[in-house]
């Protein structure tokens, strides 16, 4: 039987006006908690007795993003003072408060696991499962996110030696021609072009990822340039549901688009069985080997067209539509599946033209979008369909700004990418766990509202 998604009865700020107690309940609920503690608990029987309840401090590092606590050390004080959130944590009154020094230690054996992930991953599948993720289109982004570590000072670089003026010998040409492909083979693939990732496995790709602390650059809202000194984080967004569906933690200078394909690739193996039919991206993404990933794992490209010193098409607009003989556009009329065709009808001006029984003047016309998928997508370029589809793109940007507003993405406190990352992690987390808990608090208020009116 069909599960029908009821209506939003229920949202993120209704969830916070709740009791502490019952809002931990419900957030913990949707974490699976089990395989966090087989990574961080003590493996031996031998040794010093284990004296730390590692699952309220798992609970504990949930509580303090939910409740926007800013240090490990202001947690600590919190679980000290306030017993009845030590109590909502997990933790009994027999239990000693764990150290900094234990919160570090644990999230060092977080760092060098990717259990987050795999929990990550559980809590979508279990969300879809129960009918709350239902996404036919997703949005992708990305996000600055500062480190706490200061920039390190600029290194002065050697003057270059000036260069022989001249035309290189052939010994020397061939010396130069060995040294470039000796550097390029020690590059990584994220330092390749990015069409170098559309045939590396995913778990290579997210395992090669570079995440020490860099500088970044970016455009801001008014076109002028900003930098920041950290980290990026990438994510893939559902655009009705607003579940964070796969995401990505860089360096600050990554390239936007050298990220959107593991995002890709992610969705495709990992959820499986999520059927994406459109993907919105902004115009930092517009590069063919997206489009090409995009294209493989059976979805459409709804790309914003970035021109790169390219001339005007001959015969077509600047939607890549075709053009009469007297430059009329014609019109996207539909898209055929099996033969991966778009269908362009005759433009309305054509109607009373002298030409329009003349053999230049076509009725219809035909194109494959695998001609060239960066031009030609379904819809087309410039429809009202294309236009409403890529507005959904904000979805994204709306769940940025909710994990920096409520989520603390912005208020990273380690020192290292790897911890980090382990930051960034528990963030999408509890966030996706709060989304989750909102949608059966919802589904159960429906239900209830539904029995009572029967």
């Amino acid at each position: 039987m069909t599960i029908i998604r009821q209506g939003s009865l229920f949202d993120l700020q209704d969830l916070y006006d709740l009791e502490p107690t019952h809002r931990f309940e419900a957030v913990f609920s949707t974490i699976e908690i089990d395989p966090i503690l087989a990574v961080v608990s003590k493996k031996a029987l031998y040794g010093a007795p284990v004296q730390l309840n590692y699952a309220a401090m798992i609970y504990s590092l949930t509580a303090r993003i939910l409740e926007r606590i800013p240090t490990i050390k202001d947690l600590i004080k919190r679980l000290k003072n306030d017993y009845m959130f030590r109590l909502d944590c997990g933790f009994l009154f027999s239990d000693a408060i764990p150290s900094e020094a234990s919160y570090s230690r644990m999230l060092t054996k977080l760092e060098e696991s990717d259990v987050l992930e795999r929990v990550q991953e559980t809590q979508i599948l279990q969300a879809i499962i129960e009918g709350f993720v239902m996404d036919d289109t997703i949005a992708i982004d990305a996000t600055h996110i500062e480190a706490r570590d200061q920039a390190p000072a600029k290194e002065k670089k050697a003057k270059p030696e000036p260069k022989k003026r001249g035309r290189k010998s052939k010994e020397e040409q061939e010396k130069w021609l060995q040294e470039q492909a000796e550097r390029e083979a020690t590059l990584s693939v994220f330092e390749k072009p990015i069409e170098a990732q559309l045939d590396v496995p995913l778990n290579v790709l997210r395992s090669t990822v570079p995440t020490d602390p860099k500088w970044g650059i970016k455009k801001n809202s008014e076109g002028k340039n900003a930098y920041w000194y950290g980290y990026k984080g990438h994510l893939a967004v559902g655009t009705k549901s607003q579940y964070i569906l796969q995401s990505l933690f860089s360096s600050g200078n990554l390239n936007d688009g050298k990220a959107a394909i593991p995002l890709l690739k992610g969705i495709r193996e990992r959820l499986s069985i999520l059927l994406i039919s459109h993907c919105t991206l902004d115009a930092g993404y517009d590069y063919p080997a997206i489009y090409e990933q995009i294209y493989r794992i059976g979805a459409q490209s709804i790309i914003a067209y970035n021109k790169k010193n390219e001339s005007e098409p001959v015969g077509y607009d600047k939607y890549f539509a075709p053009t009469c003989v007297r430059e009329h556009s014609y019109r996207y009329d539909s898209y055929d599946p099996t033969y991966e065709t778009l269908k362009y009808t005759r433009p309305k001006e054509c109607k009373d033209c002298p030409l329009a029984e003349d053999t230049l003047c076509q009725k219809v016309y035909k194109v494959k979008i695998t001609t060239d998928l960066r031009r030609y997508t379904a819809p087309a370029r410039g429809s009202k369909a294309w236009k409403n589809l890529y507005k959904q793109r904000s979805a994204v940007e709306r769940v940025i700004a909710y994990l920096k507003e409520f989520f603390q993405l912005n208020n990273v406190r380690y020192r290292t990418g790897k911890r980090a990352k382990v930051h960034f992690d528990l963030t999408q987390l509890v966030y996706n766990g709060a989304k989750l808990a909102c949608d059966r608090i919802a589904k159960l208020l429906s239900e209830k509202e539904m029995t009572q009116a029967a």
